[in-house]
């Protein structure tokens, strides 16, 4: 399966959970909803997945922990806020990079309209 194909698999299960529950909820309302659907559609899903920080080859601090990892290649970053600011893309972009994953999408189920919520972020890896 392709970053694209599952990707597309994610924003289809967001807007079902959308449409279903409407804004207003928890985070972890959706995350649970989100992980079961997926899960459902025959997805590897993990939640909560601990990423080192590694500088110089050396680990520090605490782990980062991404919220949802689907097929070990899209990390979701579930939102449910008023407003997503740009830091948000910027620390999902730092997730990839230090992840050394390609794609990620930020999802927040605050908005009436789920698409005007949904954000792409891509890590420009080198080949």
């Amino acid at each position: 399966m392709t970053h694209n194909e599952v990707s597309a698999k994610v924003i289809g299960a967001a807007i079902e959970v959308h449409k279903e529950l409407g804004p207003g909820l928890l985070e972890s309302i959706y995350e649970t909803c989100m992980v079961h659907l997926l899960r459902e559609m025959g997805l590897r899903v993990e939640t909560q997945v601990q990423v080192p920080i590694v500088f110089r080859g050396i680990k520090l601090g605490k782990p980062l922990r991404l919220d949802v990892l689907v097929e070990d290649m899209v990390i979701v970053e579930l939102k449910a806020v008023g407003v997503v600011h740009d830091v948000e893309a910027s620390k999902l972009l730092s997730y990839l990079r230090l992840s050394d994953r390609r794609l990620g999408l930020i999802i927040n189920f605050h908005e009436h309209r789920l698409k005007d919520g949904i954000r792409r972020v891509v890590n420009r890896l080198e080949e």
